[in-house]
């Protein structure tokens, strides 16, 4: 008869998953598995709505990247409306919705590396869970806390400008934006009494990956041999190869650095991509058709997009960048903990991204809307701070919604989250017959790594633990925890 040990409460993963861990005969750990045990179907509730709804509906998929879905959902309609397929709309409409998409981008990275993940680095793995909070972080270090929480703020300051609301706004419409920005607000994020304003975020960037080298250095065992594992990585590139987190097109590199992915119009992703479903899980397992379900999955997110783009075009975040691809000789980083890094470069990128726009003319002025020749389907890609994500809608004669596939950016990372637990669980837990809460916190650092919204990328509701379950060679319970 086995154990069970139940801990609460709720811990620092925006979704409900469940991790089991096999032992075999001599107490090594022979297979573990991350399942996603909630699922309620959004693909299939939307059919039969009108397709004008979906940027705003398919928000409610998620609090805490609405603006991801809103934008990807506005893209795949931008197509269906005739407006193309990110280069057809009105240079007003795209660059509002870049400076929507790069403030969700620093709201959001700002949350998870401040709110999420500092704390494992301020306290260690190990440390007092009592600690390991936002309110310790304010204890132990006010000015980083107050930096995390300001650095927020201003992101969704410029979401509320650009789409009407903090969440589930309405600004993004099919073939443009439905707003333009007052100069009253452009001049007030630009020369606002500080901290909010654009060149105080820059600075504070900046200060966010000073402090991130410095931990580094200090704690070189953990960021760099913590969860390593070799990987393909997958995003959107700009055209000449630039980071680009709006619109591009579909590259992929293999560990080496090859590309197996070169470039291609994500209109047509069928044809490359797949997703293989696995009994154990509602979330499917996406993976590239040419190299098959166990060669071809793949990263995606601020680590696979650092691996995969030439450039970045903000001079700043090209220095960081630059840096960063010179600490693995130009090599893909397959080094979980760099995701953090990775995710650092993306937030001074974003911060620099917002000023340009903000001091572009066409923000304040110009036409909101451009539309076409109606077609019956359109996809949209757009790099969500997890990763990429897909939206595909077909509509029939009728403007109903008859087919929605969304691949979401925690879907497109599930089988490198399984590596991550994998290699953590024979780190930390060979030779165990029992869970301690510092080992179920390692294996939550290497998921947290990835930023996983479990209920984004299964469509879960209610509450959002993980639970941990582990068993002998003989299939028998020996020990469950859950937070």
């Amino acid at each position: 008869m086995g154990r069970k040990i139940t801990i609460e409460p709720v811990t620092r993963v925006e979704g409900h998953g469940k991790v089991t861990i096999h032992l075999d005969d001599e107490n090594n750990v022979a297979q573990t598995r991350l399942h996603i045990v909630e699922f309620r179907g959004f693909e299939r509730f939307v059919q039969g709505r009108p397709y004008w709804e979906m940027p705003v509906l398919v928000q409610r998929l998620c609090g805490i990247c609405p603006v991801s879905h809103h934008l990807a959902a506005a893209k795949a309609l931008d197509v269906i409306v005739g407006a193309g397929t990110g280069e057809g709309l009105t240079p007003t409409a795209e660059k509002m919705r870049r400076l929507m998409h790069y403030g969700q981008i620093f709201q959001s990275h700002s949350l998870h590396f401040f709110h999420l993940a500092s704390p494992d680095l301020l306290f260690g793995i190990d440390g007092d869970p009592l600690k390991r909070n936002i309110i310790g972080v304010a204890m132990e270090n006010r000015d980083l806390a107050v930096q995390g929480v300001m650095m927020r703020k201003f992101g969704q300051e410029i979401i509320l400008a650009t789409a009407g609301k903090k969440i589930h706004g309405t600004g993004a419409i099919p073939g443009g934006i439905n707003r333009h920005l007052t100069e009253v607000e452009r001049d007030s994020f630009l020369h606002g009494p500080d901290p909010l304003n654009a060149d105080k975020m820059i600075e504070w960037s900046l200060a966010a990956l000073d402090f991130f080298r410095n931990y580094h250095k200090k704690n070189k065992e953990l960021i760099d041999n913590f969860s390593v594992f070799p990987s393909n990585h997958l995003s959107l590139v700009r055209k000449d190869g630039a980071m680009d987190l709006y619109h591009g097109v579909l590259r992929a590199v293999d560990p080496s650095g090859r590309k197996i992915l070169k470039d291609v119009d994500y209109q047509d992703y069928l044809d490359y991509i797949d997703e293989e479903v696995r009994t154990w899980s509602y979330m499917k397992f996406p993976y590239l058709k040419e190299y098959g379900k166990k060669e071809g999955w793949y990263t995606v997110g601020p680590l696979a997009r650092c691996n995969t783009a030439d450039f970045i075009s903000t001079p700043l975040a090209q220095k960081e960048l630059e840096r960063f691809k010179a600490y693995t000789g130009g090599k893909p980083n397959c080094m979980s903990m760099h995701m953090h890094w990775a995710r650092l470069i993306e937030v001074l990128h974003a911060a620099e991204m917002m000023k340009e726009l903000l001091m572009d003319p066409d923000i304040v002025k110009g036409e909101l809307v451009t539309k076409g020749k109606k077609t019956s389907q359109g996809v949209g890609l757009i790099e969500a701070p997890r990763g990429t994500l897909f939206h595909h809608y077909k509509i029939n004669d009728r403007d109903q919604i008859i087919m929605a596939n969304l691949i979401v950016s925690t879907t497109n990372n599930n089988q490198p989250m399984n590596e991550a637990v994998s290699y953590i669980a024979k780190s930390y837990m060979t030779g165990r017959q029992e869970i301690t809460e510092p080992m179920m916190n390692a294996v939550e650092v290497g998921i947290r790594a990835y930023d996983p919204c479990l209920s984004c990328a299964t469509h879960a509701f209610g509450q959002m633990p993980l639970e941990i379950s582990l068993y002998d060679a003989g299939g028998n319970l020996l020990d469950v925890k859950r937070k």
